[in-house]
């Protein structure tokens, strides 16, 4: 995972090379070398993490690249700021301060040269080192990475979770009834049926019960159990089930198999070409598994099944093959109900909780959020301790992440959850250990982890894609992997939270790594040098702890009570702060001094009381993201030239002047302009009328607008947007169609509506539209018809309309819409609903039956009900 940190040095260090050559003189070809060093050392990490975990010897030689990493970074940076010094004086007397400056700044620069002199003698040991493990990696190329004996062992152990008597099982009656049916019923065709959760859901107990269940045995004639790991070997595999076929019918194995190792899959056809069959792949990780595996099962006619239990999502959804269906069973939680039930049969061998621990075993029992294997550990732990030591059990709930760390029996939940963060590729590594910054139980919002990671410089560019859009999909590739939770969805997911157990893992490898220092109630030991900091509550401890933050490079605060003073918290300053994150914290004003602060890239006063912002901001030319919704903040804005999402602002305040100023930011990507109502600034207030006319020259290289509140007319500017890429429109209550002009926007892809119109038609026409893909209507009052004509729209895949009351059919020309593939109406009329039941007269259903998924949601006794319209889902 150093990689991440070695590779953002190789761009610096060219940099360096070309400011210093008169300096580096002889030493230049030395400081060429270093570079090349660390290009080779960033490809020869890739490999390293994979090994990493497993081996002792190299985890520490991956520890030491990273520290060295961190410090030869340091060393450019604050280089760099020494010129960027140079370049800030003007006129006679500016000269002469710039002389001295540069008499004091070229001591300075020799010292950094010598700090990276000494660096590179560090980076010449480690490359020796290198070499020496280098057979270790060859090994991993080969495909053995999961060949060590504890690899081996942790692999072994799974087969505990076969073993289990049906007394130890809880709340698998339900998810296995659902199985066995999908198993004995259904059509004749392979059907391939997945069970997916993230590890420790009990993924392998319950598909063994399955198996073993006596109605699946007696309608399966061949039945086999394989146990994928994440480094098989496809032979072995394939041995292993022949073995399995033959053994159910009592049949001695071919003569020879062990020393087979081709024509394996044509035995495996012949075999079953005639027999219902069922197959169990336990434990797939990747979509290659199931490639190579399923092409050795025949599809018979004869209603065979395979089982496919994976933590990844994308496995299951995908698993089926051009011939077969697939079924996914998402397993979820224990309830409350059924933990308690499980937690007591481990911890006090079936009999009831003492009344005296019933408050402590809840608050643990919470931290397991209904994961088996997290309940049955801490179980284990407390069932050995002394029932009249309340004080260790208490422990063992407040101190969870140091009991995962220090005890034994739990050593097993540690080694199967941080199986699933091994197993992330490294570009997610960072990404996913990054989430410790964020307190227990925690609503982390999407938008606000991807600019963090952006800014961090943890998101990799792919060509044809922005940043942000790279930085959702490893959101989804890690909620696909079960290693996060929807916290909340309003339309699209728009918050997340990790699993506490699971965090605790990620907390403790972001303290091993020294990737986050996470400043509680509690003193905790700090690093030396303190590279990202996260305050949680209170400030108690911090200040102790000044001499580690000289290198800091993020702070965050979390719920932090106090009031805050960060110049008097942090005497020192952060001259190399990349992302200062204070969101509701107790501030008034503007927390830092801005004089050496060129590095920060991420501004958050988002929700504290800071009413103004020093013009010396300007001065920040690499700021990307200023966050100063639900703050006081009125102006200095225009100075920003380099930053590019501002969210969100109020139109009106200062008599228009920051709208003028908006105009001066090139650069600006995201905006969001509202209007809070002047008397409090609590609620939007409907009737005021945005003034956007100050904004004449709007930013060319916007992507995405949102606009809150009433306007007379749309912006004029809009069409000018050739880069919109999103555009939420709320509350605007026009009297002319905003559809002529918003068609004209050649790159628009996702366009959202909220009593946007009072007209009561609103028509598509041919050409409009043509990169949209995504198109929500809510709320139009007065909206009785939508018409779309042949040629509009043409790339739409996903279509919601929302609450139009006098909307009374589907748009005319839906059928058109080729490329639909989700249609939904949420709280729509009656009427409305019955125009697309197949069976009424005068249906419309036929407009949209070429649509895979129609849904209809709609208010009822107090809870929304979704119903499918199309036979198709």
């Amino acid at each position: 995972m150093a990689d991440s940190a070695v590779g953002c040095l190789v761009d610096k260090f060219a940099l360096f090379v070309e400011n210093e050559v008169q300096l580096l003189r002889g030493d230049r070809e030395e400081v060429q070398n270093l570079r090349g060093e660390l290009e080779r050392m960033t490809a020869f990490l890739k490999v390293a993490d994979a090994l990493e975990e497993s081996d002792v010897e190299l985890k520490v030689w991956v520890k030491q690249v990273r520290e060295i990493a961190h410090e030869t970074e340091d060393a450019l940076d604050e280089y760099f700021m020494l010129l960027q010094a140079d370049d800030h004086a003007d006129g006679f007397y500016g000269a002469l301060h710039k002389l001295s400056c540069c008499i004091k700044n070229m001591k300075a620069r020799y010292s950094i040269i010598s700090e990276l002199q000494a660096i590179r003698s560090r980076i010449k040991n480690l490359r020796q080192v290198q070499e020496r493990l280098l057979p270790k990696f060859t090994r991993i190329e080969q495909g053995n990475s999961g060949s060590t004996s504890e690899g081996n062992t942790w692999q072994y152990r799974r087969g505990d979770a076969l073993l289990l008597d049906k007394t130890d099982l809880v709340g698998i009656d339900e998810p296995k009834q659902q199985l066995v049916e999908w198993l004995v019923k259904g059509g004749k065709r392979l059907e391939v049926v997945s069970v997916v959760a993230m590890g420790g859901m009990g993924k392998t107990t319950l598909a063994k019960q399955v198996y073993e269940d006596e109605e699946v045995k007696k309608h399966f004639e061949r039945r086999a159990w394989v146990a994928v790991s994440r480094s098989f070997k496809i032979e072995e595999l394939l041995k292993n089930m022949i073995k399995q076929f033959f053994s159910v019918v009592s049949r001695p194995v071919p003569e020879g198999l062990d020393s087979m190792n081709n024509g394996l899959r044509r035995i495996i056809k012949d075999l079953l070409k005639k027999s219902r069959y069922l197959v169990v792949l336990d434990d797939v990780w990747h979509l290659n598994e199931w490639d190579v595996l399923k092409y050795a099962l025949p599809n018979n006619n004869c209603g065979s099944r395979v089982i496919l239990t994976t933590r990844n999502a994308d496995v299951a959804s995908t698993s089926s093959g051009v011939e077969s269906e697939a079924r996914v069973y998402n397993l979820k939680s224990l309830s409350p109900v059924e933990s308690w039930d499980l937690f007591c049969k481990k911890t006090f061998q079936g009999n009831a909780c003492p009344t005296y621990l019933k408050d402590i075993c809840q608050y643990t029992l919470r931290k397991c959020e209904g994961l088996p294997l997290a309940i049955v550990a801490i179980s284990g732990v407390l069932a050995s301790k002394d029932r009249r030591r309340i004080d260790e059990w208490d422990m063992v709930g407040r101190s969870l992440g140091d009991e995962i760390e220090s005890n034994d029996k739990l050593q097993d939940l540690k080694k199967i959850l941080s199986l699933s963060f091994n197993d992330l590729p490294c570009y997610l590594k960072d990404c996913f250990l990054y989430l410790s910054i964020f307190p227990e139980d925690y609503w982390i919002k999407k938008m606000r982890v991807i600019r963090l990671w952006i800014a961090e410089g943890l998101i990799e560019a792919k060509e044809g894609k922005t940043l942000e859009d790279v930085a959702e999909d490893y959101l989804n590739e890690l909620l696909n992997r079960g290693l996060l939770q929807v916290a909340s969805i309003s339309g699209r997911v728009k918050t997340y939270r990790v699993h506490d157990v699971l965090r605790e893992i990620i907390v403790s490898k972001s303290r091993d790594q020294n990737f986050t220092t996470i400043a509680k109630d509690q003193n905790v030991m700090w690093p030396d040098k303190v590279r990202r900091l996260s305050i949680h509550n209170t400030l108690q401890n911090v200040q102790e702890n000044m001499r580690s933050v000289s290198r800091l490079r993020s702070l965050f605060m979390f719920g932090v009570v106090e009031k805050v003073d960060i110049q008097s918290l942090f005497p020192g300053g952060f001259k190399l702060l990349n992302v200062l994150d204070l969101q509701n914290s107790r501030l008034k004003r503007f927390p830092i001094d801005l004089d050496n602060m060129i590095y920060l890239k991420y501004l958050s006063l988002r929700g504290t009381k800071v009413k103004t912002i020093p013009g010396i901001i300007g001065k920040l030319q690499y700021l990307e993201t200023l966050d100063i919704k639900h703050s006081r903040v009125q102006g200095n804005i225009g100075a920003l030239r380099s930053l590019q999402k501002l969210c969100f602002i109020e139109a009106n305040q200062g008599g228009g002047a920051i709208m003028m100023e908006l105009g001066k930011l090139y650069q600006l990507r995201r905006l969001g302009i509202l209007e809070l109502r002047k008397e409090d600034g609590k609620s939007l207030q409907e009737e005021e009328i945005l003034d956007l006319q100050h904004l004449s020259s709007p930013p060319r290289l916007i992507q995405r607008v949102y606009l809150r509140g009433r306007l007379e007319t749309l912006p004029p500017w809009i069409p000018s947007l050739h880069g919109l890429v999103r555009l939420h429109l709320k509350w605007s209550r026009l009297k002319e169609d905003p559809l002529v002009l918003l068609q004209k926007l050649p790159n628009l892809v996702h366009l959202e509506l909220l009593q946007v119109y009072e007209g009561d038609t609103l028509y598509f026409k041919m050409g409009g539209f043509n990169k949209l893909k995504i198109l929500r209507l809510d709320q139009f009052s007065e909206l009785r018809c939508v018409q779309v004509e042949v040629g509009a729209m043409p790339c739409v895949e996903k279509l919601i309309i929302l609450r139009c009351a006098l909307l009374k059919k589907v748009p005319v020309g839906i059928e058109y819409m080729t490329k639909l593939k989700l249609l939904e109406f949420f709280d729509m009329p009656e009427e409305f609903i019955q125009t697309l039941r197949p069976d009424e007269r005068d249906s419309d259903y036929w407009k949209v039956a070429h649509i895979p998924e129609v849904y209809s949601t709609h208010g009822r006794e107090g809870r929304w009900e979704v119903n499918t319209v199309n036979h198709n889902v």
